[in-house]
């Protein structure tokens, strides 16, 4: 597990493309932030996550290990829970966190950023 990368994997660097393409600037991995986001939208107060479909137990894509299956599940479900903690703070300092899946289409989730990021900064792009 410790050579697992956890910054900067091939679906994060695609999706902060195409958001540096749809001109929207942002930081990568705030360490101020709880949860350390992703992509972090500073005016408008956006935390974005994109979670790894094995990591964070997707329901369409995630597997669970035949070997040692109830360690696994408590994993799973501790990054779960971690998860939802980090939300609550973020939340809580008046961020806005959101959460992307590994396997969905870049385009869709540039579309969502943008259109909340207008709504929450009242500015066109």
């Amino acid at each position: 597990m410790s050579r697992m990368p956890r910054a900067s994997t091939g679906p994060e660097i695609l999706f902060r493309r195409a958001l540096h393409s749809a001109g929207l600037r942002f930081t990568t991995h705030r360490r101020d932030l709880p949860g350390r986001p992703d992509v972090v939208l500073s005016r408008a107060k956006m935390a974005i996550f994109i979670d790894g479909c094995f990591w964070h137990a997707c329901e369409e894509h995630g597997t669970l290990p035949k070997n040692n299956r109830d360690w696994w599940r408590a994993k799973f479900e501790g990054n779960r829970e971690r998860d939802r903690r980090k939300d609550e703070a973020l939340k809580i300092e008046g961020w806005l966190p959101l959460h992307f899946w590994e396997h969905e289409h870049v385009e869709d989730m540039v579309e969502v950023v943008i259109d909340l990021w207008r709504q929450r900064t009242g500015r066109p792009l």
